[in-house]
């Protein structure tokens, strides 16, 4: 096997939505096929201010969300993918208005002016997809299109300058199933096969009238790769009084020289992958107090760890670990602010996404996000999909020694800019 990290980053089908648009006539805008390889979006407009207000928006509520997880999810492994949830729901804020716009905007922490948000997006969208670079990056968005249902042609166009959003027609009224196929087909074939049946059977309708999808996919190596022989059988502490046995892999000697900081509560380290433009940072409280890391948890936080790095010897001993999750996120972005968007319409409120048509009809009925990720030896492997339904009505010491036998913190980032691209904990690596 090659020494390839493999980090399938695929995490977003953002996709899943499928907005459900009741209501027949109409001449619909024109559409294209969705490319499968990426394209170089309008960014003349984006200005390094903007595209760091999109890229902290996006990190803010990364933390945020894993702060509302926490609660629901007790002594459970948690991953997810910011990125792909922010850039779902910012191309759904591309068609809603009045409150319903205020309050993704206020969740997502999206600039208000349409130019700087659209040209930020759009820039972040190209960088995402390098050219000639030592690891594979890419990301991708989709509009399907009921046959015959008119949409706004602005908005349609919105989505293919700057998020890459090309739109294809399909029959869902008379051929669901077949478009349901088509669509998880793309989903599959953007995710390099890590993400399939996206759409269950029964989840696509004859009622659905435009579904997005989103993907984004990565592969790569560690640039200091562990060795396989040297992995071993060791304790992990998932409790004080819970032990598991986890596959602990581990780089020591002179040539382990890593990124590295300690405090009073936590040893944080940075994996680089090859080619140094990503990397997942790794939060391991001391004394086996995750709860202490993460009552103070923040983006300012997280800014302190990363201005603390420095380069030095560190002896790393980390768990290998695999396990997938899914969350609903109705109720976690109602409670975070944004209850308005799941609300039926009604001729006084309700929603408002009349950005997207004409008629006031449609509600989000489902935000739902699946990830999965394997780190080994070689790297990581991680693929994540987004579904959203529209309805109508300290000092370190001298050579320190990272041992994560205990539950810990992980983020995967884009290294010069911070950009979170993925994000959870690791409680048991067994499980």
């Amino acid at each position: 096997m090659s020494s390839f990290i493999k980090i399938a980053i695929t995490v977003i089908i953002v996709a899943g939505g499928a907005f459900y648009f009741l209501g027949e006539s109409g001449n619909p805008s024109p559409v294209n096929t969705p490319t499968t390889s990426p394209i170089v979006l309008d960014e003349s407009a984006a200005t390094p201010t903007g595209i760091a207000s999109i890229e902290q928006g996006s990190d803010q509520f990364a933390f945020e969300l894993y702060q509302n997880l926490r609660e629901k999810e007790t002594g459970k492994n948690i991953f997810f993918s910011p990125y792909s949830i922010s850039t779902a729901l910012s191309m759904v804020y591309e068609g809603a208005r009045g409150k319903t716009a205020d309050e993704i905007r206020s969740v997502f922490h999206l600039p208000e002016d349409d130019t700087t948000r659209r040209s930020s997006v759009a820039a972040i969208y190209n960088r995402l997809n390098p050219k000639n670079a030592s690891y594979q990056l890419k990301t991708a968005n989709a509009l399907w299109v009921q046959n015959d249902h008119p949409i706004h042609s602005d908005y349609t166009d919105i989505l293919a300058n700057y998020y890459g959003g090309k739109a294809t027609n399909l029959d869902f009224v008379n051929a669901t199933e077949s478009a349901r196929q088509t669509i998880n087909s793309w989903v599959e074939d953007q995710t390099n096969n890590k993400i399939k049946n996206l759409f269950r059977k029964g989840t696509i309708l004859p009622a659905t009238r435009l579904v997005l999808t989103n993907a984004i996919y990565f592969k790569g190596t560690w640039a200091d790769q562990f060795k396989k022989e040297d992995t071993y059988d060791d304790d992990f502490h998932v409790t004080d009084d819970k032990t598991t046995t986890a596959h602990m892999m581990q780089r020591t000697g002179e040539d382990a020289k890593y990124n590295y900081d300690e405090n009073d509560i936590a040893q944080v380290l940075e994996l680089p992958y090859e080619g140094d433009d990503l990397s997942m940072l790794v939060v391991l409280p001391k004394e086996n107090d995750l709860k202490k890391i993460e009552d103070t948890l923040s983006l300012e936080t997280l800014d302190g760890w990363r201005s603390a790095l420095r380069e030095q010897r560190v002896d790393v001993y980390i768990p290998k670990f695999t396990f997938s999750s899914k969350y609903t996120l109705n109720d976690n972005l109602s409670n975070l602010g944004m209850p308005l968007a799941f609300t039926a319409p009604t001729p006084t409120g309700g929603a408002d996404l009349t950005g997207i048509t004409d008629e006031r009809e449609l509600f989000i009925g489902l935000v739902v996000h699946q990830a999965f990720i394997d780190v080994n030896e070689e790297g990581t492997e991680a693929a994540a999909a987004t579904g959203i339904s529209l309805l109508p009505t300290s000092m370190p010491i001298d050579i320190p020694v990272f041992r994560a036998d205990h539950p810990f913190i992980f983020i995967i980032q884009e290294k010069k800019s911070g950009h979170i691209l993925f994000m959870g904990r690791v409680i048991d690596p067994t499980a």
